[in-house]
């Protein structure tokens, strides 16, 4: 029988102790020798990263379980800080693990299941790791702190010995750009490749392939570059069998397959949809060499992923038909494809599938929570007006529940969730936060906004210079044409994102008056503080969202939300890391002095111990039932007040 009531008080199976419990984030498969491995962080350690492992299956067959090995040594957190974001923290060769640890930085190697030894001196950190074929040397990226200027980044070699300990000290292989990434090596062990950009570029607007001559005892010459440029942006370069080399450039508008001839790049196909990311991480994957020959890719539109097999003869592309709609991670070996997957149903999990003509097989699920099927709200792609007159697209999900209905009358609640990045996207695949909300009586409203991935490069330049403007007004529009269709009460408007989506939050509540609240999850206040006080990889980033500075320091006070605080008249609450060195802490600190001098009614919800995104279990679940409580002050329905979460209001 079905109860009506308040939505967002709607009862729920679904609370935060749920959504963390033994809840798991995935990454970064490989296989090796006979070995699925992949990186596992766990909330309930603090957030602390394992690698794990699990044998593979001897035939095609599905597994029903598998079990799982952690391999990493006991209470090492395998982790890079590398550009701050991280990625390609270990690689496995034959039977030796090389990880870094976040302890010291350095990188560690040995037998799997012995004693582990540093490999790499102290002072730097290390990123992108990668064993020649012969197993001689250990190639990664380097990032060497520097006084009073920003780090070095550089390309190195570690010699290692017949054990796999190191056999001498690193060596430069490429120096002299300001970024360094992607390496792959060729099977022969002849050549090394690697993408290159500088400032004030960004990855996914331009960079360089370099290759380097390669032997048994290192570099046979310096790297020379190849391919790409300052607006074409290449993408996970990787050597064929016979030592073509394929990558991934954004030449004809969207991240397509190309091979490296005599004369540059040539076209291996032209399809509308994307086989490349924006590089926030190392060791992101999202195309890998097929068993019967070509290209398996996990191609993009629309904001969904799928499988294509792209023949790199002919060019031809055909879609292998999968549940699934998000794709990462994807490699392949010994006959099987992995990857972390999730589906519209069912959330992330580490998938294996035999190549070609297996059925994917789930290996490690992200969590252990099962949703019954008439509680699960699905995805729905929609394509709503901009103010501008461009089209933006959103993923909605409806309010869900087998048991509870609004009242009579009422619609529901939106919260409309800006991404971050901001050059990243929204997933169509299950997410346990957003049913979180829409289980309760939510509608949610997941944006990608003009400057998003996953539409081509000409949606994701929309965003070149207009930062602050085209991502807020299209998050503004999505609420008010959902609202104005009657499918959400246009009173009870909530804007909610973190990071970069936390900036577009709060400049959408300062700006413009369609939202009644909003939460900012370590969100940007101040633009010209981001610009002076962030990591190297961003530190230049806003050259190209806002503008040059000093040139364009009028934009960025213009377009800044602590500098206009006279504009905010909604209730706002904070969740901040204090080790946040991406978004500092008193970039929140000065927006909620600034809202407590107004008399405005905020929460501010600061964090010890953690960085940039919540990875403690306790602070996970605090962020999701302080919003929710947050949002009941404002509009009035009832939710418990989690620790250490204070309302403040005016008196």
């Amino acid at each position: 029988m079905t109860e009506n009531r308040a939505c967002g008080s709607w009862a729920t199976p679904i609370g935060s102790a749920d959504l963390v419990r033994g809840a798991l984030r995935l990454g970064a498969p490989r296989i090796e020798d006979g070995w699925l491995y992949w990186l596992e962080g766990r909330p309930d350690e603090e957030g602390r990263q394992v690698v794990v492992r699990t044998a593979l299956p001897t035939g095609q067959l599905a597994s029903d379980s598998f079990a799982v090995d952690e391999v990493s040594p006991a209470g090492v957190d395998v982790r890079t800080r590398v550009h701050e974001y991280g990625g390609g923290e270990f690689t496995v060769r034959r039977d030796r693990l090389y990880f870094v640890d976040d302890a010291d930085r350095r990188i560690h190697g040995g037998t799997i299941g012995s004693a582990v030894a540093p490999l790499s001196p102290p002072g730097s950190a290390w990123a992108d790791l990668v064993v020649t074929p012969d197993g001689r040397w250990l190639l990664a990226i380097e990032e060497r702190p520097r006084e009073g200027i920003e780090p070095e980044n550089r390309a190195m070699a570690i010699p290692l010995d017949a054990t796999g300990a190191a056999a001498g000290e690193p060596r430069v292989i490429a120096a002299g750009h300001d970024f360094y990434a992607s390496i792959a090596v060729a099977p022969a062990g002849n050549r090394v490749a690697l993408l290159v950009w500088d400032h004030p570029n960004m990855p996914w607007n331009g960079t360089e392939l370099e290759l380097i001559g390669w032997g048994p005892d290192g570099a046979t010459g310096p790297a020379r570059a190849r391919a790409g440029g300052v607006s074409e942006s290449l993408f996970q370069p990787r050597f064929a069998a016979d030592g073509t080399l394929i990558v991934a450039t954004d030449r004809s508008g969207w991240w397509n397959l190309a091979q490296l001839g005599d004369d540059g790049l040539a076209p291996i196909h032209a399809d509308a949809f994307e086989v490349g990311r924006p590089q926030w991480q190392f060791g992101m994957s999202a195309w890998t060499f097929g068993a019967e020959g070509g290209v398996v890719a996990a191609a993009q539109s629309g904001g969904l992923d799928r499988f294509v097999e792209i023949d790199v003869e002919s060019g031809r592309s055909r879609e292998r038909p999968t549940a699934q709609r998000s794709i990462g991670g994807l490699t392949s070996g010994q006959g099987w494809l992995a990857w972390i997957g999730g589906e519209a149903e069912r959330g992330a999990a580490v998938m294996l599938m035999h190549d070609p003509g297996g059925e994917p097989m789930r290996v490690r699920e992200s969590s252990g929570l099962v949703l019954p099927e008439d509680l699960v709200s699905r995805a729905e792609a929609v394509e709503l007006p901009s103010r501008a007159g461009r089209t933006v697209h959103a993923f909605l999900y409806a309010p869900r529940s087998g048991s509870q209905a609004p009242r009579s009358g009422e619609r529901p609640p939106l919260l409309v969730k800006s991404h971050g990045g901001p050059t990243a996207g929204a997933s169509a695949a299950l997410d346990p936060r957003i049913q979180y909300w829409t289980s309760r009586g939510f509608a949610v409203a997941d944006v990608d906004y003009g400057g998003s991935t996953g539409y081509g490069r000409a949606y994701r330049e929309l965003l070149e210079r207009s930062w602050g403007i085209v991502d807020v007004e299209d998050c503004v529009s999505v609420a008010e044409a959902l609202a104005g269709d009657g499918r959400v009460d246009g009173e009870r408007l909530a804007i909610s994102g973190g990071s970069a989506g936390g900036f577009t939050v709060l400049a959408a509540l300062t700006f413009h008056d369609t939202f009644a609240a909003g939460a900012s999850h370590y969100g940007i206040g101040d633009l010209e503080a981001l610009a002076r006080d962030t990591h190297k990889f961003e530190s230049r980033y806003t050259d190209w969202l806002v503008g040059p500075l000093p040139e364009a320091l009028d934009v960025y006070h213009a377009r800044s939300p602590i500098r206009h605080v006279e504009g905010l008249s909604c209730p706002v609450v904070f969740f901040q890391g204090l080790e946040d060195k991406v978004v500092p802490p008193n970039q929140a600190e000065a927006m909620v002095d600034a809202l407590a001098a107004r008399g405005l009614t905020h929460a501010y919800v600061p964090f010890e111990g953690e960085q940039h995104g919540f990875r403690r279990a306790e602070n996970i679940r605090t962020a999701l039932d302080g919003e929710l409580y947050f949002y009941a002050r404002v509009f009035g329905f009832d939710a418990p007040r989690p620790d250490p979460v204070r309302v403040i209001e005016p008196a």
